[in-house]
């Protein structure tokens, strides 16, 4: 359903109509028709016919050949990565992403918070023949990510309420935390050892551990999350795993800063 809109704010509304498209097709990695997408934003048809061709001739969406479906490519993707905050973090970040999987021998991938949910900026892919495949531009539920989690527990209080306020708390296992009350006692446990967990909450037999990256005023900017089956990466092995992700985001947050300046602590958003 297309949000409300208020007359007295100016706005462009093909503009407004193609953007809320793009939105709409990033939540449907699986693709989406022209008929689905009028349906669901409540478009006349002719008018998301229009601007799909508008965003296939510029790159921004592509056609499935087989499902006839459009999806979102990694074009509105790079516009975001191409930003001078996000080009440092990675300077300073992959170098230590490898070193972190030729060691663990796991994928690691880099994320942050965007838009209440999760997104991947790049990964390190596993060596080992079974994997799990991390794509730049994947988002991921608040709850369930470990790297949520990881950024989450070191924000100022008003932000990470912001962030959550109204999240819902969708169980996609039967590991995931399902509420909120659970959940804030699982941030206060992540920002007491350094570093988060995910125990098969977003995908069955998937685990995570994720640590933060933190800039120069201590607030978490990004997480630095190490992924693979959970017969590679059994829970009694999170102490030391996160021993290692933790080390590896300490060092990237010295490359961004962090301890260079005289700062409090950051503020939990637990904190009393």
């Amino acid at each position: 359903m297309s949000p409300a809109r208020k007359p007295s704010v100016p706005i462009v509304p093909n503009l407004e109509r193609g953007l809320l498209i793009l939105e709409h097709l990033a939540r449907h990695p699986e693709g989406q028709g022209i008929s689905d997408i009028a349906v669901t934003l409540r478009y006349p048809l002719n008018s998301v016919f229009r601007v799909i061709n508008t965003l296939l001739k510029h790159g921004y969406v592509e056609r499935n050949a087989q499902s006839k479906k459009f999806l979102l490519t990694r074009k509105p993707f790079s516009l975001a990565y191409g930003a001078e905050s996000d080009r440092n973090l990675m300077e300073n970040a992959l170098d230590l992403m490898r070193a972190l999987r030729d060691h663990l021998k796991e994928t690691v991938v880099v994320s942050i918070i965007d838009g209440g949910e999760g997104l991947i900026l790049e990964q390190i892919p596993s060596t080992h023949h079974f994997r799990f495949v991390c794509e730049a531009g994947s988002r991921q539920a608040l709850h369930s990510s470990a790297s949520c989690k990881a950024i989450l527990a070191f924000l100022p209080e008003a932000e990470c309420k912001a962030i959550l306020h109204g999240h819902v708390f969708t169980a996609l296992t039967r590991h995931t935390i399902a509420n909120a009350t659970t959940f804030v006692a699982e941030l206060t446990r992540v920002r007491s050892r350094g570093y988060a967990v995910d125990r098969g909450e977003a995908l069955e037999g998937v685990h995570c551990v994720a640590a933060p990256i933190r800039d120069r005023q201590g607030r978490a900017l990004a997480a630095i999350t190490i992924t693979g089956p959970a017969q590679r990466m059994p829970t009694k092995d999170f102490p030391a795993i996160g021993a290692l992700v933790r080390a590896c985001a300490v060092q990237i947050s010295a490359r961004m800063g962090f301890g260079l300046v005289d700062t409090r602590p950051a503020d939990s958003a637990l904190a009393s």
